[in-house]
């Protein structure tokens, strides 16, 4: 048993966090993990292979103490991995999560070349940039209502080397004259806020993550309302839109886009639930991509 006095090792304070952190996370050695490299500014590998044995640094307990009060683990370290890229995240913007990545994979599937990329709602600006960093030869724009996210897109730009081929510019979908100077688009991408407003969400998301990001009316379908009435005018004539939609949404998602004369392709995420429809002009049904 360690000494009261003696202070605990890397190894002890992870199994000691580990355990409190059973109660409010399903990953809760990995949080604790993350953390410890965090505090001790080392990756997570560099951490289990060489300072396990060294004394917890006193910055681990804090962070620690944060996500037990159920802080998602990207905002304590302001950092998040998305489609293999590390991407800059405050409390301005939404997590970027896996599933999303399943919204670049369509983009890059169904616009494989595309010249000009408009992103809607950027927020860390994490669906734009991998979409210009696997294509050098396309340019793109990210739009957001917040001032404080569209800098976070800027700082993720310059941190990839994509300032030069990304723009980011405050602009509001529900606001007139939106649209004014933007042109045509090639592709067009939008995570837009899908969640019913009654919804029941973990403390994690509800307490921590931007609610103007998350919510859109008693179904969930006001954004799609709005922005996907603006697509026709958005879009070249081959463009190509890709949107995320929230569990059980797919239907009538396409029925709004049918309505702006635009068909509908379902992409699946990696766990088989619906989760991005890219649409283009034509009317008809929603199809299952393989």
């Amino acid at each position: 048993m360690r000494e009261a006095l003696s202070p605990p090792t890397v190894a002890e304070a992870l199994r000691e966090a580990a355990a409190t952190l059973a109660g409010v996370s399903d990953t809760a050695r990995l949080d604790a993990e993350v953390l410890m490299a965090h505090a001790l500014g080392v990756g997570r590998s560099d951490l289990l292979l060489r300072h396990m044995r060294d004394p917890a640094p006193p910055a681990f307990a804090p962070l620690a103490a944060r996500r037990m009060a159920h802080e998602p683990v990207a905002y304590i370290t302001g950092h998040q991995e998305f489609y293999g890229r590390d991407f800059r995240v405050t409390h301005d913007v939404l997590i970027p999560r896996g599933d999303s990545e399943t919204l670049v994979n369509a983009a890059l599937e169904a616009a494989p070349a595309p010249h000009r990329v408009l992103d809607c709602g950027t927020g860390s600006g994490a669906l734009l940039l991998s979409v210009l960093a696997e294509r050098e030869g396309a340019e793109g724009i990210g739009i957001d209502r917040s001032p404080a996210a569209l800098a976070v897109a800027a700082d993720n730009a310059r941190h990839l080397g994509l300032d030069g081929r990304a723009q980011m510019l405050l602009r509001d979908w529900d606001r007139p004259g939106w649209r004014e100077g933007l042109g045509r688009f090639d592709l067009i991408l939008a995570n837009p806020p899908y969640v019913e407003d009654a919804a029941p969400l973990d403390r994690s998301v509800r307490d921590y993550e931007p609610a103007g990001a998350l919510f859109a009316g008693p179904e969930g379908l006001d954004a799609y309302r709005v922005l996907i009435a603006h697509l026709p005018v958005l879009l070249t004539p081959d463009g190509v839109a890709v949107v995320e939609i929230g569990a059980g949404q797919a239907d009538a998602v396409a029925g709004i886009a049918a309505g702006a004369g635009l068909t509908s392709v379902l992409y699946r995420d990696l766990g088989a639930r619906p989760r991005a429809l890219s649409l283009r002009f034509g009317v008809g049904k929603a199809v299952l991509a393989s």
